[in-house]
């Protein structure tokens, strides 16, 4: 179902092609036959873009030779021309999540075309009230981005060119455009990067050049070092690609860490990837089924946020290594009316940020953007009013609000449907507070959680202690993990633990709450 504020709007949820009754098609040839489909924008008329999952009778997927396919579903640029053999056939059709979806089922029995035409009603605009929207993992050929773009009706994507030893810049021959912009407000960038090892994953960003990755083994060299090199290039980018990476404590230590996917890979599209691969595993008993491990990653970067680190989370799919549709997992960034590339970054930078892998949330809190500090002076005390505009097209039984990595207020959607309001936050010490939303779906953990918003009293940042000593401990773990038989590299790398523990023991000195 589709909620904005109060307003419900039905889901094409078993929709058949429209002019040819309710759910079913019958197109005609023994041997198979060929099916027009032409999709058009509800209200303009106009064809656009779009992804779609095509299966047989047995489930299994189709392509369509020349559009590019990725795992069970291709993209097409509004018009596809399916040439099937004889049987039933179901089908989906999306555009991103600001679109309603479309699904139903087919037959081709006997020899004719047909050409139906499917409209795709646009739910929400959310570049049109500012924001616009990112995918930070993006693995997918340079020359099917701006069709996959389109489709999934995204406007920022850097796209992964080079990747532990593959390095399609190999030659020194580097892209004379790196960014392109095209459609008005898409751009893409073909020059990011991704160092995956030992440790767990960084991607990389805005630099002018590969990182020299080559070569590096598992645990050698450190993590850090590549990061330390990246962050020598005036505006580059670092993002944290899980926070449950073993290597997370070591970066977070360093202070350059722009950036944490608290929406990441591991919450796939038709399933959750119930591990935490090479990274600290969570506790089952108490993080449990499927679920756990998205909630994992919440209770991580809560961690970050009470250790006083303010960091926005960001989002990325990995398509094109992990099942996911491009821009499955997504930041929405609010840029305003200002929208270009060096803007999205530095409102990124800022904090206005929502993460998502399914509903849509606009919230102003305090009437403010995520990411804003809100400062009083000591004994004072602050109370913020909450309100959001959210869109689903799954269900959501209720919203929370999180204060402090406790959840503060449970909502459920009908009371907050009334207006659109949510419980006032009061606040008599520093702290943070975000919102979120989680869906009703069983098999992964679809949900939207806004970027943290802070709230400064005397001066005074809010650091526990608790959060402080859980990154102490992980890290001594990690190091105990470490393996490298080589003395002056197990040397090389373990100076930067102690680095780290350095950090996190004066951040411990510094602590002001429990």
């Amino acid at each position: 179902m589709w909620f904005k504020r109060s307003i419900f709007l039905p889901v094409l949820m078993a929709l058949g092609l429209p002019g040819v009754g309710p759910a079913h098609v019958r197109v005609a040839r023994a041997s198979g036959g060929v099916l027009q489909v032409e999709v058009v924008d509800k209200d303009s008329g106009k064809p656009i873009a779009c992804r779609m999952h095509l299966k047989n009778s047995r489930g299994r997927p189709r392509k369509v030779p020349g559009l590019p396919f990725w795992k069970d579903h291709f993209v097409f640029p509004g018009q596809v021309r399916l040439k099937l053999p004889h049987g039933a056939y179901t089908f989906e059709i999306e555009r991103g999540p600001e679109y309603v979806n479309v699904s139903g089922h087919f037959t081709i029995e006997d020899h004719a075309d047909d050409t139906k035409v499917i409209e795709l009603k646009r739910a929400v605009n959310m570049a049109a009230e500012g924001w616009y929207s990112g995918d930070l993992h993006v693995h997918r050929p340079i020359k099917d981005i701006e069709l996959l773009m389109r489709a999934e009706d995204l406007h920022v994507a850097p796209v992964i060119t080079w990747w532990n030893n593959k390095n399609a810049w190999a030659s020194g021959r580097l892209p004379k455009q790196p960014v392109v912009r095209f459609d008005g407000d898409r751009i893409y960038d073909t020059l990011a990067g991704e160092d995956e090892r030992g440790g767990g994953a960084l991607l990389f960003f805005r630099l002018p050049k590969p990182l020299p990755l080559a070569g590096a083994a598992r645990e050698y060299p450190s993590s850090v070092k590549f990061l330390l090199e990246a962050k020598q290039y005036e505006g580059a980018w670092v993002d944290a690609e899980k926070p449950f990476w073993w290597d997370f404590p070591l970066w977070l230590a360093t202070g350059q860490i722009d950036s944490i996917e608290l929406a990441n890979n591991h919450m796939c599209r038709g399933q959750m990837i119930d591990n935490e691969a090479w990274g600290r595993p969570r506790d089952r008993r108490r993080l449990r089924g499927a679920l756990g491990n998205g909630l994992w990653s919440q209770e991580i970067y809560y961690h970050v946020l009470e250790a006083g680190l303010r960091i926005p989370p960001s989002a990325g799919s990995a398509s094109g290594v992990l099942p996911n549709p491009l821009g499955y997992d997504r930041v929405y960034v609010h840029v305003g009316e200002a929208f270009s590339y060096d803007n999205w970054w530095k409102a990124f930078r800022q904090g206005r940020v929502v993460v998502t892998n399914g509903p849509l949330l606009r919230p102003l809190v305090g009437g403010k953007n995520p990411g804003h500090v809100f400062r009083a002076e000591s004994g004072k005390q602050v109370t913020l009013d909450v309100v959001l505009s959210l869109s689903t097209r799954d269900p959501i039984s209720y919203l929370e609000i999180v204060k402090n990595g406790q959840v503060e207020h449970t909502v459920r959607l009908d009371e907050w449907a009334k207006n659109g309001t949510l419980p006032a936050v009061t606040f008599r010490e520093s702290g943070w507070m975000l919102v979120r939303a989680v869906t009703d779906v069983e098999r992964t953990y679809r949900f939207a959680s806004t970027g943290p918003y802070y709230v400064e009293i005397g001066n005074q940042p809010r650091i526990s202690r608790r959060s402080v000593q859980f990154f102490l401990d992980w890290l001594d773990q990690r190091r105990d993990r470490l393996k490298l038989d080589d003395a002056a590299q197990r040397d090389e790398v373990l100076k930067y633990y102690d680095q780290a523990r350095g950090f996190w023991n004066d951040r411990l000195s510094q602590a002001n709450a429990d």
